[in-house]
């Protein structure tokens, strides 16, 4: 059975998805990766992780299930477009099909003024978190959207405004994505609501094995 691969946006760990998990239906195949890991110590920058990112995903024997959030679904949509053929199934949470340049520089601006110790939860210290968004800026999928083939889902929290607009865009430039909408929900849709989460993905790799 192919593997289903949750990845983590940036303020998170592999950790995030827990008790998603614990609601979905018991699957061995189910693999949660930390991306500060998998970058093995390189230089923190897109490029470096995602060739980190496509050295796991290459190791793994045949094909396999996409689940990404955030920063974790660009990796996933960025290894779909490049190995259509290793890719089964696709599901992104909370994904932006490009990034938006005043919205993320201002994130850049909050971030530069907390602590060091609020970088602990997350995927990367607070010097990685800086070097890494400063090489993402020009991230665009835009114009390669419609060479995605194989069953894709989009999901967002209602309540995420930053990126529910990307949803709809995603979903009508992607051939046959089912889109759904996460009533009372934010960003961080696997830790604000991971019940609902897990049923949706429960029936969707039910119709999608």
């Amino acid at each position: 059975m192919s593997k289903k691969i949750l990845v983590h946006g940036s303020g998170h760990k592999a950790a995030s998805w827990k008790e998603t998990i614990s609601y979905m239906t018991k699957d061995e195949n189910i693999m949660c990766l930390n991306l500060s890991s998998i970058l093995e110590e390189k230089e923190a920058s897109y490029k470096n992780l995602y060739c980190s990112f496509i050295k796991y995903c290459n190791k793994i024997d045949g094909q396999i299930h996409l689940c990404g959030l955030s920063l974790g679904g660009i990796l996933s949509l960025n290894y779909a477009l490049d190995f259509p053929q290793k890719v089964k199934t696709l599901v992104l949470v909370g994904t932006p099909y490009k990034i938006p340049k005043m919205a993320f520089g201002f994130q850049n601006i909050v971030f530069r003024f907390l602590p060091k110790s609020i970088f602990e939860t997350m995927a990367f210290d607070k010097k990685d978190t800086f070097a890494l968004a400063n090489t993402m800026k020009n991230i665009d999928f835009s114009d390669k959207l419609n060479n995605i083939n194989c069953p894709t889902l989009i999901l967002c929290g209602k309540k995420d405004s930053a990126n529910i607009k990307s949803a709809y865009y995603l979903s009508q430039n992607i051939k046959n994505a089912e889109l759904k909408v996460i009533e009372n929900t934010g960003h961080v849709v696997n830790e604000e609501n991971p019940k609902a989460l897990a049923k949706i993905l429960n029936e969707y790799y039910l119709r999608n094995v």
